[in-house]
């Protein structure tokens, strides 16, 4: 791992019950620090998958870093074992394929003379999967997806996943279990320049595809939140009806109404509901404080975002814990002495006043196959920081 940095050890309390206590809004003996996606867990450097880019040596610090130092929250979702098959299975064919070192997966869904098709894109060297193509060009092609077969939600979930998890963990961190919400899958659905058309221009037939959604979501979540109650979740999807994409009253139109019912469905057993929304927030933080959550992330920094953290955890900061206010970019571009500064005001940002709870945390994480040194040195040094001390 090159030249070994000592930090110095809080032994009052470990890592689950730092994270645990913090979403309850109990002290804490210092803020905890997620790595976000990078959780030493799901990271295989034994992976031989020419798509893995954690196979390459530059991220094994980085992995043990993470493993051995990080507050750690590992995402899990949770699929459920249907009772009734999916109906849109039968209508449906998958074709994967590589082409110049990339690879795409067709989907075509045929229902009578209607075709609907999608086409993914992954690159080797990059960890992310690209949308070249949405099954949905327009209203029409919505309305004709409506009458498709309606998928429903019954059965029970498929709980393993997580219990595995947390055994591997042990007290080293916390499973957040993992959902988009009906505005995510429905957005997904369209090209960002035809979902914005459609959202903002076809409300009606727009809620018709959202209900659709919502109403295997609902079901589903209270099934599993009954099933592993007590559970920290990440709802994401909010951010499509945040500023630039629409204006901010079709985010209580598409997000309060939809996601609402999701949030309540998880506190009554117990659970923490924390809602996900890149960029700018400020003209629609009032609307997620009214769906209850418990949590919110990344609460990116100006430029990237539009609102401090300082100024978040004064109005909302006593209902909801913070989580983030690093840029990812900060992290693989600034020199250390830099990313320093951010990293300090964070944390005298999300710890001041009576707010719940702060957790330290990136917006994102590096994507490229190699990790470069400068990235290492600053995620080492963002734990050295929360471990002296503010």
């Amino acid at each position: 791992m090159g030249k070994h940095i000592k930090l110095r050890y809080n032994f009052g309390m470990n890592r689950r019950e730092r994270l645990m206590r913090t979403l309850a809004g109990q002290p804490v003996d210092r803020p905890p620090v997620s790595f976000y996606e990078i959780n030493g867990l799901d990271e295989r450097a034994d992976d031989g998958d020419p798509f893995n880019i954690y196979a390459h040596p530059s991220w094994m610090p980085l992995i043990e870093l993470a493993r051995e130092k990080s507050d750690r929250i590992v995402m899990r979702s949770v699929p459920m074992h249907a009772a009734s098959p999916d109906p849109l299975a039968a209508l449906t064919t998958i074709e994967t394929w590589l082409e110049e070192g990339a690879r795409y997966t067709r989907r075509t869904i045929r229902a009578g003379r209607r075709v609907f098709t999608s086409v993914d894109r992954r690159d080797p060297d990059v960890n992310t999967v690209w949308r070249v193509e949405h099954f949905l060009k327009g209203p029409d092609d919505l309305r004709a997806w409506l009458e498709l077969p309606a998928p429903v939600c019954d059965g029970r979930p498929e709980t393993s996943g997580v219990l595995s998890a947390e055994e591997a963990l042990g007290d080293s961190g916390i499973v957040m279990i993992d959902t988009p919400d009906p505005l995510c899958l429905a957005a997904d659905l369209f090209s960002m320049a035809d979902y914005t058309v459609v959202a903002t221009t076809e409300p009606a037939l727009f809620h018709r595809l959202l209900e659709r959604f919502a109403a295997v979501l609902w079901p589903k979540t209270e099934a599993v939140a009954a099933a592993l109650p007590g559970r920290l979740w990440r709802i994401y999807g909010p951010e499509y009806a945040a500023v630039p994409y629409l204006h901010p009253r079709f985010f209580r139109e598409y997000v309060v109404r939809y996601d609402t019912p999701i949030v309540r469905a998880i506190q009554r057993t117990g659970g923490y509901a924390r809602l996900h929304s890149h960029g700018r927030l400020k003209a629609v933080l009032d609307d997620i404080a009214a769906t209850g959550c418990d949590g919110l992330d990344p609460i990116e920094p100006p430029p990237q975002g539009d609102v401090e953290l300082r100024e978040v955890c004064e109005k909302y900061g006593a209902q909801m814990v913070l989580f983030g206010n690093l840029e990812a970019s900060d992290i693989e571009n600034l020199p250390t002495s830099e990313f320093e500064l951010k990293v300090r005001r964070a944390l005298a940002e999300g710890t001041a006043g009576r707010g719940r709870g702060f957790v330290l945390m990136p917006s994102s994480c590096p994507y490229g196959r190699v990790l470069s040194r400068l990235a290492l040195a600053n995620y080492r040094r963002m734990v050295e920081i929360v471990e002296e001390g503010v």
